[in-house]
C-alpha cells in the first residue's frame, strides 16, 4: 500500500502535466475582412464579396460554380474559420491543397443531404461520415470549423469537438486552399476569421 500512495500523486502529475508540453499552433489571418487580398480572384468576380469583416459567397444569375483560392501554397497546416448557412441548398466547403479533395460544408448534390465536416475524395464520395452534426451545427447561426491536414491525414473539428479524421491515398503534398461555390443551384453561406498556421 506505501508503493501505490507514492506512486499515484507521481502518475497524476504526469497526466496533469502533459497537455501544457503541446503548444497550440498560431493562426494568422489570411483574410483581412476588408478586401480579397492574399486570394487569387475569379475573371469577372460576382461570387465572392466582402462587407463588414465578411467573406459573403452567392451564385450569380446563371447559377455558375467557382472557388476563391488563396495564392499561397500550404502543406501540412491548420485552418480555423467562422461560417453561416445563407440562402437556399447551401453545398460549399474547402479545398484541401487541389480542387479534387475537399471537406464539405452544406448538403451533399449526390446524397441529398448534410455532409458538413466530411471529406469527398474522388472516386470514393464520402468515405467517412462526420460525427454529431445534426447536434453541433448552428443552421442559422455562426459555425466554427477547425481542418487539420498533415501529410495524407485529414482531422475536422467542428464548435470545437473532434468529429472526424480521414487518411486519403490520394491526398497531394501541397498546394492552395479553395473556398468552393457548387454550381447548378442558387445558394449562399458566409464566412469570416479564416486564419491558418503552418505546421513544421
Amino acid at each position: 500500500m506505501k508503493c501505490i500512495k507514492f506512486l499515484f500523486p507521481v502518475v497524476l502529475a504526469v497526466f496533469t502535466l502533459t497537455p501544457l508540453c503541446a503548444e497550440e499552433p498560431k493562426l494568422e489571418p489570411i483574410f483581412n475582412g476588408t478586401d480579397l487580398s492574399g486570394w487569387d480572384v475569379p475573371k469577372d468576380n460576382i461570387w465572392f464579396t466582402v462587407k463588414d469583416g465578411v467573406l459573403m459567397v452567392k451564385n450569380g444569375p446563371k447559377k455558375k460554380g467557382q472557388t476563391l483560392w488563396t495564392s499561397k501554397q500550404y502543406s501540412d497546416f491548420v485552418m480555423e474559420f467562422d461560417f453561416r448557412m445563407g440562402k437556399g441548398t447551401v453545398d460549399s466547403g474547402i479545398y484541401v491543397r487541389n480542387s479534387r479533395e475537399q471537406i464539405q460544408i452544406g448538403i451533399s448534390g449526390s446524397l441529398k443531404r448534410d455532409m458538413t465536416c466530411s471529406p469527398y475524395i474522388p472516386g470514393k464520395g464520402y468515405p467517412v461520415e462526420a460525427k454529431n452534426i445534426k447536434k453541433l451545427i448552428k443552421a442559422k447561426g455562426w459555425n466554427t470549423m477547425r481542418i487539420q491536414a498533415i501529410g495524407k491525414e485529414y482531422t475536422v473539428w467542428l464548435q470545437g469537438e473532434k468529429v472526424m479524421t480521414y487518411k486519403s491515398e490520394s491526398a497531394i503534398a501541397e498546394g492552395p486552399l479553395g473556398i468552393q461555390l457548387h454550381g447548378k443551384r442558387d445558394m449562399s453561406i458566409d464566412y469570416r476569421n479564416l486564419k491558418v498556421a503552418e505546421l513544421k
